[in-house]
């Protein structure tokens, strides 16, 4: 947005003249996901999107968690760390908060980010730390070999649920988006100029990014985003979100969205002059910069919690609010102006002063 500051603002750039390009992220390890698994496409838009950036590779970090996802940082040419299970957000956090010359990411999948990592996801989001947080969405645990995640389907029957799941599943847009981050996007692994759109959205952006990719498994849920992806299927599957224009998807624009009255969120209806049909005119305007995250909930429940025939696709929600890293070093440089004395007056008033109390 005008006149605010980026998320790779403080980040060093490339000398003048100097150039970068995907070869120069690509690491020498050997990439060992399983034949056809969207995690490749993910990795090569990343590969080919990171030079873009304009910034040395030695100020760009990648945190992963645990899982099959989390392999990413060996593949790229960058720093990174590959962290434990849960707990990429709240390391990257520290990081970010540490470091403001490094643009951080994470990168994290369903099991990892919203199982064992959910509160370290939410207070990540709503804290608004600056970084971008990757979340690989295939829902399935791939690397424990096909257990059920928090993202699958209700009755989804797996090694773990032979007579099927009986948890009801996460929808991660709808969790951040209660959370009030500051940007929350989804997009598919295999639309590549979709996913580097997004991505660049999301470094660009100062405060925590929330990027849900949906990236099919073919060994453990193979096929789950089919309708999102087939020929056939994928105009009346994928509701797309541009900011500032009417939302319409399906055959030639057919089915748009309009605010349901009844119920306070939104609703699908048909488009078009006709009896019984809505006008171009009186469909919702999607309006990712509004304050109020309550219009583009509305619009994350429209994804079927089943095996997906419908979902919006794009940038949900993307407004400006301070960061927790650039308060909390301001917090530093304020204390430490006002501090007199050298360092061992200063160290003897810590020990000696403020409240104490004798232990008897």
């Amino acid at each position: 947005m005008p006149g605010l500051r980026t998320g790779t603002e403080l980040v060093p750039a490339l000398g003048e003249g100097e150039t970068q390009s995907a070869k120069d992220f690509s690491s020498d390890q050997e990439v060992r996901w399983c034949p056809g698994c969207g995690d490749y496409a993910v990795l090569k838009a990343v590969q080919s999107f990171l030079p873009d950036l304009g910034l040395r590779r030695e100020n760009i970090v990648f945190i992963s968690g645990i899982g099959c996802s989390s392999r990413f940082p060996y593949y790229l040419d960058t720093y990174g760390m590959h962290s434990i299970h849960g707990r990429a957000t709240a390391i990257a956090s520290g990081l970010a908060i540490a470091r403001e010359d490094l643009s951080t990411w994470v990168v994290t999948g369903d099991g990892d980010a919203l199982s064992i990592g959910g509160n370290h996801l939410i207070h990540a989001l709503r804290r608004n730390v600056n970084m971008t947080i990757l979340l690989f969405n295939n829902r399935i645990y791939g690397l424990t070999k096909g257990q059920y995640s928090p993202t699958s389907e209700a009755g989804k029957i797996t090694k773990s649920t032979p007579m099927g799941s009986v948890d009801h599943p996460f929808n991660p847009v709808s969790l951040a988006l209660g959370a009030e981050a500051t940007f929350v996007a989804r997009t598919v692994d295999s639309d590549r100029k979709h996913l580097t759109a997004v991505l660049a959205a999301a470094a660009a952006h100062r405060g925590t990014s929330l990027v849900e990719i949906y990236q099919n498994c073919p060994i453990f849920n193979d096929g789950a985003f089919d309708d999102l992806k087939g020929a056939d299927t994928k105009a009346d599957a994928i509701i797309p979100l541009e900011h500032g224009q009417p939302i319409r998807f399906g055959v030639e624009g057919s089915k748009g969205l309009v605010r349901d009255t009844a119920t306070g969120g939104v609703k699908v209806v048909e488009v078009g002059d006709g009896a019984g049909q809505t006008p171009v005119g009186e469909l919702l305007v999607h309006d990712a910069h509004a304050d109020d995250p309550t219009t583009a909930f509305a619009i994350s429940r429209l994804t079927d919690a089943g095996v997906l025939h419908q979902s919006p696709i794009g940038i949900f929600r993307q407004v400006s609010r301070p960061t927790y890293d650039d308060q909390a070093r301001a917090q530093v440089v304020t204390a430490s102006e006002a501090v007199t004395g050298d360092a061992s007056d200063r160290l003897a008033s810590l020990i000696g002063g403020g409240d104490t109390w004798t232990v008897v």
